[in-house]
């Protein structure tokens, strides 16, 4: 995977020049940044027959597009490189004043990811199955 900022500064002409130059250098795959349109992503899809990654992160270059506006112009794969941390800092940050504010965090409960749900989300059970069988040994001269 190649990466090439260059649409920022010097347009997506120079963008498709480099993304063609990236791969004819081997790169199996493109990562053009800072694609303002869709139509940007389409001129990177014209200029090569490699995967397409779109950034769409919050407050980039680039409008939040959908999977099926990206798919529908060759892009082929997608990444979110900060959405995750962004909602949860932002919950965090919204659970931290209500705590400052009532005292307790008993509002903001329904909100959160149960326990069930978490051990289900990361298989628990099989988990603790594997630890078992992991670390289920006697040490020798130690009760």
């Amino acid at each position: 995977m190649a990466r090439t900022d260059i649409r920022a500064t010097e347009g997506i002409h120079a963008a498709q020049d480099r993304a063609r130059a990236l791969v004819d250098a081997g790169a199996d795959a493109i990562f053009p940044e800072a694609m303002a349109t869709l139509d940007e992503f389409q001129a990177i899809r014209d200029a090569v027959d490699v995967p397409i990654l779109a950034n769409m992160t919050e407050f980039g270059k680039s409008d939040l597009f959908t999977i099926d506006q990206l798919q529908a112009v060759g892009v082929n794969m997608v990444i979110y490189p900060v959405t995750l941390l962004r909602i949860a800092m932002g919950a965090a940050e919204r659970t931290l004043e209500t705590l400052q504010r009532l005292g307790t965090q008993e509002v903001r409960v329904g909100e959160m990811l149960t326990r069930a749900r978490l051990y289900e989300l990361v298989d628990y059970e099989a988990y603790n199955q594997f630890d078992t069988g992991v670390f289920n040994f006697a040490v020798p001269g130690v009760r």
